[in-house]
């Protein structure tokens, strides 16, 4: 046989949880992982998150054989830094390579074709088969999870999705099999307000903005959190948590990584009013 799809992934805990991509599993109809000591297991599929390309199996490996990774922390990340990748690329297991952070806050499109948003970038080679596998510091800490490799004339560029939003992900799974998303109930427009200001034929330039950028709402959801906060038709989110929005981008970035039922604290300009707001995210209701 010829497997459909191979790539790599890191233990996540004792248990017997394995972080992957969930392209690297998509439409299997069974998996095996093969550790270190080159022991095959059969896999269970625990619970994927497709908008993430995150997937978490389980193996009933005892644990001797499962020392999990140190989780690190990708929010202070530096362009420049020394960065590891781990992983199976071509089928060569076991292979490491080197590089640095090259670029933060990219933005990749996951297999739904959802934007998978504050993108590492590596230029530490990555290739078919190293997907799902870890991306460590310098101190062997993973700071995220190597998915997508974009080639052309010359080295190609890798992508690993970052560490803090891949553990709330993975704890989720791990637990339950189902990811919990955080919404407020907001329609923004897709440009920073400055650009809305400047396109005459968007309805949201007729709005008298202070000039200063943001996330212009367009429409409050009936019954969502941001109605019940007290967000209008058009507020101008300019800060959530002390930390500045620039533009709607941001502000989808910020409430991606809040907890469900949590107080957000939200900034809002209201014509020449500045107003100070709190929000709880709610789950994102279930299609169908």
């Amino acid at each position: 046989e010829i497997p459909r799809g191979t790539g790599s992934g890191f233990v996540w805990d004792a248990s017997g949880n394995i972080v992957t991509n969930y392209h690297v599993i998509e439409d299997a109809d069974r998996a095996e992982v093969t550790l270190a000591d080159g022991s095959t297991w059969q896999a269970k599929l625990v619970g994927f998150a497709r908008e993430k390309d995150l997937a978490v199996l389980h193996i009933d490996a005892p644990p001797e054989l499962l020392p999990s990774i140190v989780v690190g922390e990708s929010r202070n990340l530096k362009v420049g830094q020394t960065v590891l990748a781990i992983g199976n690329p071509f089928g060569f297991d076991q292979t490491l390579t080197t590089g640095i952070v090259s670029a933060l806050g990219r933005e990749i499109e996951s297999t739904d074709g959802i934007p998978i948003r504050d993108v590492i970038q590596t230029d530490a080679a990555i290739n078919p088969g190293n997907s799902g596998g870890p991306l460590i510091d310098a101190s062997g800490r993973v700071i995220g999870i190597n998915t997508l490799v974009r080639s052309g004339p010359g080295a190609g560029l890798g992508f690993a999705i970052p560490i803090n939003l891949a553990r709330r992900v993975a704890d989720q799974l791990a637990s339950g099999g189902e990811v919990v998303h955080p919404y407020l109930g907001l329609q923004l427009v897709p440009l920073t307000a400055r650009r809305a200001r400047e396109n005459n034929r968007d309805p949201a330039a007729l709005l008298q903005l202070p000039e200063r950028d943001g996330a212009l709402v367009q429409r409050v959801l009936e019954n969502s959190p941001a109605e019940r906060a007290g967000l209008r038709r058009g507020d101008l989110v300019v800060s959530v948590a002390d930390q500045p929005i620039r533009d709607p981008a941001a502000l989808l970035q910020r409430v991606d990584r809040s907890e469900v039922g949590q107080p957000l604290p939200i900034t809002v300009l209201r014509g020449q009013r500045q107003l100070s707001l709190s929000i709880r995210p709610a789950a994102l209701p279930r299609a169908g």
